[in-house]
């Protein structure tokens, strides 16, 4: 198979999943396009360093992560998405396989604002986990954390959103 059929197999089958995590990550559709594009720059010009020592949608998704890492670092990104309104970025849809007869379409957008709320360190294990669907072990890989650090970061992180939207219903109530 040619490279660039290779790229394009690749494309088929992870970009939906680069998209969805470079849109939870940046915010903005058009910064998650970006994100995309340059994924699939990086895993062009290094596939044939892709060891297969993890899944390829490991490698690609740890590709897209530290790909949005390095454009949240940007000043001029910070600048930009500080004056972007929360709202105008929950009304866009992230995940097409949410159930909407399960959870309705408000309480995932707070759950997701919830979400994207919590410190990295917590957010990025829960993303990989419940929206990538990915097991502990391919996060670790991803994250380079030891497994039961992902696990105990999962529990943290569940209690943590517990315990938000808990204190938002009482108070509201």
């Amino acid at each position: 198979m040619h490279m660039e059929e290779e790229i394009k197999r690749l494309m088929d089958s992870y970009g939906n999943d680069v998209l969805r995590i470079a849109y939870l990550y940046l915010k903005d559709k058009y910064l998650a396009e970006d994100a995309f594009q340059e994924v699939f720059i990086k895993v062009y010009k290094n596939f044939d360093k892709f060891r297969k020592d993890s899944s390829e949608k490991t490698w690609i998704l740890s590709i897209t992560m530290n790909t949005c890492k390095d454009m949240l670092r940007l000043s001029w990104f910070k600048k930009v998405t500080m004056f972007k309104d929360v709202e105008d970025d929950l009304s866009l849809r992230t995940c097409e396989n949410v159930d909407d007869s399960v959870i309705n379409k408000a309480q995932y957008e707070e759950l997701l604002k919830e979400v994207m709320n919590l410190p990295a360190k917590y957010k990025e294990p829960l993303i990989l986990y419940y929206y990538e669907d990915l097991s502990t072990v391919d996060i670790s890989s991803i994250l380079k954390i030891p497994e039961g650090t992902i696990r105990s970061r999962l529990y943290r992180a569940r209690e943590m959103l517990r315990s938000n939207i808990d204190g938002k219903i009482e108070y509201e109530g």
